[in-house]
């Protein structure tokens, strides 16, 4: 058992302020997730500790510094196995204590590892998967709020309804950008703005409109990516030495190595940042009276005093940049 503690007692070594609490309760479900497979050596009662904790809002103190995923999350998880024995800190209630206070306080007891399991608790990607998950959710939700502020902006000025036919999408079917087109196409369904704009003079749109479905759905495409390793990843055991059962050997790998997830995060930011990047020129289009067909500068009709939504949209400007340096690769 000593041995046991000073592994995980070595490994805590992150720094810096502790990762969200939905971070947290992902990767300690996910950590619960990959014990449960049987191939870590772990016993059953320490995975049911690990629920037990999840459901009674035991949440370790994890730093959001210290791993570079080539070893896995070691460090990261090393700080979420030691409440489990009594030790690190935990929040509990919104309040930050000691791990021994915060089981008592919940009604649990420490458990005491045995072989093998110091080991099972601190291998794994389990902190990168969490954000990967939780990350793709939202971005999805982000591709459709794109797609929704695409058609609303095609409206205000005044565009075309044609960039979005299937029949073009039909001639380069990929299909991000088929799934993106259809969607623009269903929000403006039976718009009376477009209608009445049928037969003007414009030749076509600006990119940020009449391109709209190819870069939503080139991120959507990435997205789907994103997907698939996560979904492979949430379901694997990523320990080292696995326990083969069947053979009746423990093996030594390196399935505790990040790299397939760190290609993924990379690219979910860059397919997330895409989206801030063409929908920012959009709505430096609504805001500019050179650029928007008639709609009153800064979107207000009492300019001078009021500035409008110029400010809104450098903003959004500023956040696009520094969207590029962060979605900079770090895999």
């Amino acid at each position: 058992e000593e041995l046991q503690l000073r592994l995980l007692r070595s490994h805590a070594c992150g720094v810096g302020e502790p990762y969200p609490d939905e971070i947290v309760r992902a990767a300690m479900l996910l950590r619960a997730n990959a014990l449960a497979k049987g191939t870590s050596g772990a016993r059953v009662e320490t995975v049911e500790l690990l629920l037990a904790c999840l459901d009674r809002g035991v949440l370790p103190v994890v730093p959001s510094r210290g791993s570079v995923g080539a070893s896995g999350d070691l460090a990261p998880l090393a700080h979420l196995a030691l409440p489990l024995v009594g030790e690190g800190e935990a929040f509990l209630d919104g309040e930050r204590v000691p791990g021994i206070e915060a089981l008592t306080r919940a009604g649990l007891e420490p458990v005491r590892l045995e072989a093998k399991e110091g080991l099972s608790l601190i291998n794994g990607t389990q902190f990168m998967a969490a954000f990967a998950a939780l990350g793709l959710v939202r971005a999805r939700r982000l591709a459709r709020a794109a797609d929704l502020a695409c058609a609303q902006s095609v409206e205000a000025l005044q565009g075309s309804r044609t960039s979005f036919l299937p029949q073009i999408h039909a001639l380069r079917p990929l299909r991000g950008q088929v799934d993106s087109a259809a969607n623009v196409l269903r929000l403006l369904e039976g718009s009376a703005i477009i209608e009445s704009h049928r037969w003007c003079d414009k030749v076509q749109d600006a990119y940020s409109l009449r391109c709209a479905a190819q870069v939503h759905g080139a991120s959507r495409d990435l997205f789907d990516y994103v997907d698939y390793t996560v979904s492979v990843e949430l379901n694997a055991a990523t320990d080292n030495p696995l326990v083969l059962v069947d053979e009746g050997a423990l093996v030594s790998n390196g399935n505790f190595h990040g790299q397939p997830l760190a290609f993924a995060l990379d690219a979910l930011a860059m397919a997330a940042a895409e989206l801030a990047s063409i929908s920012e020129r959009r709505v430096e289009r609504l805001v500019n009276p050179n650029l928007s067909d008639g709609l009153p500068a800064f979107l207000t009709s009492d300019g001078g005093l009021n500035s409008g939504f110029m400010i809104p949209q450098y903003v959004a400007a500023s956040l696009v940049s520094e969207n590029k340096v962060l979605a900079h690769p770090a895999s």
